[in-house]
């Protein structure tokens, strides 16, 4: 038999069915050269639809380019699947990689919401990506904050007219259409950089999509993993040094294998704490080793910019 460590590194198996649409010449460096193009990817599915599946969406933290390691960057997402049970839930990691929460609600959620049903689960995690609401580059950035604000544009890259919202209001709309397929959503705060400040990693503050997707937890009631902060601590008890080796140099905030593998294990720590835990029935045998993460006393660092 295997060991948890060894099962870890073996979660490059996909888990969930894959359909290959169009071919990859489209992309550079594994992502789409712009939002219309992003359609060219493998598409993940649940493998057994008779089962609850849990479905994770977010930008390339959580799924990198195709999702097999290409250019030895990995997301989180396509290592939590040893932490489960796969006879009794589908893991469906339809993350991708340059998407905001504006974009993937608007182009990829609607798929990914005809696929769930009552008794699934979603954890979304946006934040990475950002930049100016209307360019001619990707035109994916969100107003700030959590309100109802809005903007209306003719989008200068899929030339159509778009109404733009806030980054919480994002995330509340995908909340309660989840809810209303019976499924529970659960938000994460994005993972940190590999920034620091003196022996502390640069934590993303209040006043950024750390503290919205907070805020819209918040405001709709839904469980959230302060996945920033959690993962942060972990970086600071590792050390500067050990940090690097979990990040793909000159690759921005993409992870090796072994950091994927670290923030994967944040991610189960940060479902551990819940005094309600809606995935815990279907935890395999790796969570053992996994510690309940604490973070009732946030530790104040300079913010990271957003």
């Amino acid at each position: 038999m295997r060991s948890p460590s060894q099962l870890i590194c073996f979660s490059a198996v996909i888990i969930s069915g894959l359909l290959p649409t169009t071919d990859f010449a489209q992309l550079v460096d594994g992502q789409p050269k712009n939002e219309t193009q992003i359609s060219a990817r493998r598409e993940n599915f649940p493998a057994n639809t008779n089962l609850p599946s849990l479905f994770l969406i977010g930008d390339s933290t959580v799924r990198n380019g195709r999702g097999d390691g290409g250019g030895g960057q990995w997301g989180w997402g396509d290592q939590l699947a040893p932490f489960f049970d796969t006879s009794k839930i589908n893991v469906v990691n339809r993350a991708l990689g340059g998407t905001t929460a504006r974009t993937y609600y608007r182009d990829f959620w609607p798929k990914t919401l005809s696929l769930m049903k009552r008794g699934d689960v979603v954890i979304m995690q946006f934040g990475t990506n950002g930049g100016p609401i209307n360019d001619a580059a990707r035109a994916r950035g969100e107003l700030h904050g959590i309100g109802d604000e809005s903007q209306a544009i003719t989008n200068l890259v899929t030339k159509k007219f778009e109404t733009v919202h806030t980054f919480g209001w994002y995330e509340m709309k995908m909340i309660s259409e989840a809810r209303a397929k019976g499924a529970t959503a659960i938000v994460c705060s994005l993972i940190p950089r590999n920034t620091w400040h003196d022996v502390k990693v640069a934590r993303n503050g209040p006043d950024s999509a750390a503290g919205w997707a907070a805020e819209a937890a918040r405001a709709a009631n839904a469980p959230f993993i302060d996945l920033n902060e959690i993962i942060a601590r972990r970086y600071d008890s590792l050390g500067q040094e050990k940090v690097k080796e979990l990040f793909v140099a000159n690759a921005g905030p993409h992870t090796s294998l072994a950091g994927a593998q670290t923030n994967a294990a944040c991610v189960i720590a940060g479902l551990k704490s819940f005094k309600e835990n809606p995935l815990a029935k279907f935890f395999s045998e790796n969570v053992r080793t996994v510690k309940p993460a604490d973070v009732s006393q946030p530790v104040s660092t300079k913010a990271q910019p957003k």
